[in-house]
This record gives C-alpha cells, sequence and structure tokens, in this order.
C-alpha cells in the first residue's frame, strides 16, 4: 500500500524537480510506468485510507512514485481555514473551492492538480493536460479566481518506493485507468471510482480481487 513517509524520486518531484532539472524550472515529466494514468482501488483494498479511491499519478520512475488522491474530499477543513492556517492573504475567496485528503505523505502539505492552461515557474507538467504546482502563488491564484480552468486541491500525496507500485498492480490491488478531466475535475466524487472502472468496459458487479489491471 502507499507508504506514510516519503520514498524515493517523489520528494523531488513534489518540489518541482526532476534529477538535473532546476527545482525553479518548468519542466515536461517524461512518460514512463504508469505516469499520468489514474489507479483504481481494487475492491479487496486492505487500508482503509484508500477504500474505493482514485489516485492520478503524477510521477513514476525507477526511484518510486507520486500521486494524489482525487476523490476524498475533507469534511473537517475549508478553503478559507486552511488559508488563515497557512497566514496567506487575499483580497477575496472562492468559498466553492474543496480541500481533498491527497495521500498521507506530507499531510500538512498543499498540492493543486490542475489543468495545463497554468504554468508557473515550478509547476510540473505531467502532460499535455494535467500538471501540480505547489507554491503559495497558486493557492492565492484559486482564492481570487485566476487560477487554472481546472483545479483540485489536496492536502498530502500518496508515495511509493522503488518497484512498489509496479508490485502491487501486479498484485492486482489496483487498477490503472487512462486519466481524463472529466473523471479528476469535474464528476461529483462520489461517482468518481464507478466511473473510472467503467471507462474500461468493466462490469462493477463482477470486479474482485481476481482482476488484474488494465
Amino acid at each position: 500500500m502507499p507508504k506514510t513517509k516519503r520514498a524515493g524520486a517523489k520528494d523531488e518531484v513534489c518540489r518541482g524537480q526532476r534529477r538535473g532539472v532546476p527545482g525553479n524550472a518548468s519542466m515536461t515529466a517524461p512518460s514512463f510506468y504508469f505516469e499520468g494514468q489514474l489507479l483504481v482501488a481494487m475492491p479487496a483494498m486492505p487500508d482503509p485510507r484508500f477504500e474505493r479511491s482514485v489516485i492520478y499519478i503524477c510521477a513514476h520512475s525507477e526511484e518510486g512514485a507520486m500521486g494524489i488522491v482525487v476523490n476524498k474530499p475533507l469534511e473537517s477543513l475549508s478553503f478559507p481555514d486552511l488559508l488563515e492556517q497557512l497566514e496567506i492573504e487575499t483580497e477575496r475567496v472562492d468559498e466553492r473551492i474543496r480541500v481533498y485528503f491527497g495521500g498521507p505523505v506530507e499531510a500538512a502539505r498543499g498540492f493543486v492538480l490542475h489543468s495545463a492552461d497554468y504554468v508557473h515557474e515550478a509547476t510540473m507538467m505531467v502532460d499535455e493536460d494535467f500538471a501540480l504546482t505547489a507554491t503559495v502563488d497558486v493557492l492565492r491564484a484559486l482564492a481570487e479566481g485566476d487560477g487554472p480552468r481546472d483545479s483540485l486541491l489536496a492536502l498530502g500525496y500518496a508515495g511509493w518506493a522503488p518497484g512498489q507500485l509496479d508490485e502491487e498492480v501486479q498484485n492486482n490491488g489496483w487498477l490503472t485507468v487512462p486519466a481524463s478531466e472529466d473523471i479528476v475535475f469535474r464528476q461529483n466524487n462520489d461517482a468518481k471510482w464507478q466511473s473510472a472502472v467503467a471507462s474500461l468496459g468493466v462490469d462493477i458487479s463482477n470486479l474482485s480481487s481476481e482482476v488484474g489491471h488494465a
């Protein structure tokens, strides 16, 4: 299951850098492994934190993997409260923005998964549709309505050690699903898991721990 502490390359990725790429430079992440895809938890997921979870994989390499859970909003924390905790002052606040449980690693840190129309110097471009930014500037932009077209604000991320995610997928812990902006940003959170499974043409009623990855 995803780790609760830092693992491998994720730490560099979360700070907007990869090996050989300065942390203050924009970049395009190379495509390998499950990067840019969705992980969908199988029904037999033993960790309750990830039960029926959908995770967007932001980075995956021989050094490990990291992703953001996209269907578990936090009921205990509002966006205005988060801004106050972080001492971020804004002229106005879009109170419609929800805060999500992104994963158990660095759970006090904000990460914004968003559409590729917003690019900051610390933005990591995952692919042509998705990007990740973890700065005060993007939080302020979201609050004031100047942020990306589509976005999801999460606290923390899910992380895997080298080879761990590959093994979990091979052991039928997760389904891998092509990511879509509709599932990640627009669908009702309660429907994202079902929609991701259905996008594979899989009958949810027949889904079990015996099913392999796509």
